[in-house]
């Protein structure tokens, strides 16, 4: 899903053991893609969250993620979101899925998406002003430093669009889809070298072992459990992260 080859031809070789569409956040996703006639799904990865019932070309700029896409999955371009290889207005919709903090290029690339798009983009990012959880706030804060800084805030979205809408996506509990704040309520896999490595941001820390030490010892002691007793019943968290769609039916009326 993500769009960067600089570090996902190094650090995405094992994505797709810990990353997939998680079926309650697709559900969200998809009822926003009803009545597409066709889509392009921009920084596309493996292709989680990918429709099957319309027509999909993916754009991404990673071998190595375009290597883990399943035999079957709608094909896949080499191509960056600010230089989109299309015809304007070739698609109904575009997707993508935690990706535009990625993109270099980022004005450049909305105005690539308003080009090629006739009708909806859809957006999924994180809020950069979200305050972050239980992880980033006792264990590791200069996730926050290197996460805020690449977000777009949402303002960025409404002055690249006429007309956007905002909805907040609620992770569950029990998300399959392994991004950072996928398991809030499972904080020992947070341990896992392996779920750590489809989180792009951890790539980004360079001496981990200090925290992930104390994390372990707060599990072991019960102190993670008695600091977080407040949220361990909840199924769903507001963690920042949101769905945008943008209407583009008005820049090409």
């Amino acid at each position: 899903m993500q769009a960067n080859h600089f570090s996902y031809d190094r650090i995405g070789v094992s994505y797709t053991s810990t990353r997939t569409s998680d079926p309650v956040l697709q559900a969200q996703i998809h009822q926003h893609l009803a009545g597409a006639r066709n889509l392009v799904n921009i920084g596309a990865g493996s292709g989680s969250y990918e429709p099957e019932n319309i027509p999909v070309v993916a754009v991404e700029p990673s071998a190595t993620m375009i290597s883990q896409r399943k035999p079957g999955k709608a094909p896949a371009v080499r191509g960056v979101a600010s230089a989109l290889p299309f015809a304007d207005a070739a698609f109904s919709t575009s997707l993508s899925i935690l990706t535009v903090h990625h993109w270099k290029e980022r004005q450049t690339a909305f105005s690539e998406i308003s080009r090629v798009v006739s009708g909806q983009a859809v957006f999924v990012t994180w809020d950069p002003e979200s305050t972050g959880f239980w992880l980033t706030q006792d264990y590791f804060p200069e996730l926050l430093d290197i996460d805020r800084p690449k977000f777009p805030k949402l303002d960025e979205f409404r002055e690249s669009f006429s007309a956007i809408e905002v909805f907040p996506m609620l992770i569950p509990h029990n998300c399959v889809d392994g991004f950072l704040g996928a398991y809030w309520r499972r904080p020992h896999f947070y341990l896992d070298e392996v779920v750590r490595a489809g989180m792009s941001t951890f790539a980004e820390v360079k001496n981990p072992g200090q925290a992930l030490s104390r994390l372990a010892a707060d599990l072991e002691t019960g102190r993670w459990h008695e600091r977080n007793a407040a949220m361990l019943d909840a199924t769903e968290l507001d963690l920042g992260y949101r769905l945008i769609v943008a209407d583009l039916g008005a820049d090409h009326a």
